[in-house]
């Protein structure tokens, strides 16, 4: 009952928030947004950086696995990583076990020593994202004055344009994420499972001092953010009213969105939906026009992700038949 209540769940959470923003939602407007409204062109642009963040991930784990005595092929590591974001669409959060299988079945890596570097990995992406976020307020500070300024507006009114339901939503995502956070910290003793899988817990959160490349480590944990920028970024090129926006509107709705998909529904449905939307809002975007933006690049970046599991499923069967 847990294991089905722990997959269906998260299901529930995303298709409910997804239910609320898009009730008495014009579908047939879809149609004609992908067929005539939108520029396919830079749609397909932003896709290969999507492509690129996952392959630098994988780069970079092999580099933190080859000081511990681990050297997995290249392409099972990034085959590894599409495998883990594409099951991760069915159960959230189980491709990070999955992937560290997948190097243990098909290059003998062991599991322990996978798992440390899992942890290390999360720990550099959450210190990255978290400089980014604080360069990213301090940055748009001035702009916010400056628009409240100009049009009169406070934070009072602008906070009077979401609704209860708005707000409720808002609160049930925060509790959502808390209580994630307290049950990950009551079950990280799971882990430790004997002393020889602490001994490699902790070899994987040493093994980032003795990376060969520091540089090259380092080269690759920003690429695999700016690439997941430019992922989201090109796509407001795709639609006349977000085209304008810019840069810096682009990196906080960036910034939202990432934390919008630490709530556990698959890669982020419904809680990204709607942080992102509140943002474009914040930004003059027309809500049923935020709605249609989320709505397609989701879709889109999500069949992406889809994609790109199915392949290195397809590859590791091959590889079993050989």
């Amino acid at each position: 009952m847990k294991k089905i209540l722990r997959i269906l769940l998260p299901i529930l959470l995303g298709g409910a928030i997804l239910w609320w923003m898009y009730r008495g939602f014009q579908w047939e407007q879809v149609v004609s947004a992908l067929t005539s409204d939108m520029r396919w062109g830079w749609m397909l642009l932003s896709m290969p950086f999507g492509i690129l963040a996952q392959v630098f991930r994988g780069l970079r784990w092999r580099q933190m696995l080859e000081p511990m005595g681990e050297r997995p092929r290249r392409v099972s590591c990034v085959n590894a990583i599409f495998l883990s974001y594409g099951s991760s669409l069915v159960v959230p959060r189980v491709g990070e076990l999955l992937r560290c299988g997948y190097l243990s079945r098909y290059e003998g890596t062991r599991m322990s020593r996978a798992l440390g570097t899992v942890v290390t990995e999360r720990v550099v992406d959450v210190l990255l994202i978290l400089l980014l976020t604080l360069v990213t307020v301090l940055w748009q500070v001035p702009v916010f004055v400056r628009f409240m300024s100009r049009t009169g507006m406070s934070v009072e009114s602008i906070l009077s344009g979401f609704s209860l339901t708005g707000y409720l939503v808002t609160a049930l995502c925060a509790l959502v994420v808390i209580v994630m956070v307290w049950y990950f910290l009551r079950r990280f003793h799971a882990f430790d499972r004997g002393r020889e899988t602490l001994r490699g817990l902790v070899d994987g959160l040493m093994s980032i001092r003795d990376v060969r490349n520091k540089w090259l480590f380092w080269a690759y944990s920003l690429g695999i953010w700016v690439s997941y920028f430019l992922h989201f970024y090109l796509t407001f090129y795709c639609f006349s009213y977000t085209e304008h926006l810019g840069p810096m509107a682009a990196l906080v709705a960036f910034v939202v969105g990432t934390f919008a998909v630490i709530v556990p529904t698959p890669n982020g449905a419904g809680p990204w939906h709607f942080a992102v939307k509140t943002v474009l809002m914040l930004y003059g975007v027309d809500g049923n026009d935020g709605a249609m933006f989320v709505l397609i690049v989701h879709t889109l970046q999500t069949a992406l992700v889809a994609l790109l599991g199915i392949w290195a499923a397809v590859w590791a069967i091959g590889s079993d038949k050989k």
